[in-house]
């Protein structure tokens, strides 16, 4: 059965790594896959990321609805240097999430390079693993850098 063996190595590397979100994940698409409720793939493929995204835009609009960001704290924030510069941030981010995206489609086998690494990020740096599009997009601009064009073959 097709991508049954990959998905078993990414939940051990997930046990392994102890990260529940890589397991869980590899964990509900073998179950899908071996449940033949292969139906289920065309719209998690579609739809996921828009739900993930909706999932971490909540976590991150908390305060603002909590009341603890308040308008005086969003013009200073938006008319201030740290607030220009991570207007800025943002856009260069959301670019670098857009090639990621055009990397992944081109070359889907490069999940795996990216769940590796954002495990070394994890162990090595105490990082968090919500960015796997800017980790494709940082790959992007490797490759567009070491063979000096665009990405997009």
């Amino acid at each position: 059965m097709p991508g049954v063996p990959q998905l078993v190595i990414l939940l051990m590397v997930g046990i392994v790594a102890r990260s529940n979100l890589i397991s869980i994940a590899a964990c509900i698409l073998l179950i899908l896959r071996l449940s033949n409720l292969n139906f289920f793939f065309p719209l998690a493929e579609r739809r996921g990321l828009e739900a993930g995204l909706l999932f971490l835009l909540l976590s991150i609009l908390v305060p603002v609805a909590n009341g603890v960001v308040t308008e005086k704290d969003l013009v200073y924030n938006l008319t201030s240097l740290p607030g220009i510069l991570s207007i800025i941030g943002g856009a260069l981010a959301t670019h670098m999430n857009g090639e990621g995206i055009r990397l992944m489609h081109l070359e889907p086998e490069i999940i795996f390079g990216l769940i590796i690494g954002s495990i070394f990020g994890i162990i090595l740096f105490n990082g968090v693993p919500v960015g796997p599009l800017t980790a494709a997009g940082i790959s992007a601009l490797f490759l567009e850098i070491l063979y000096r064009k665009k990405y997009n073959h």
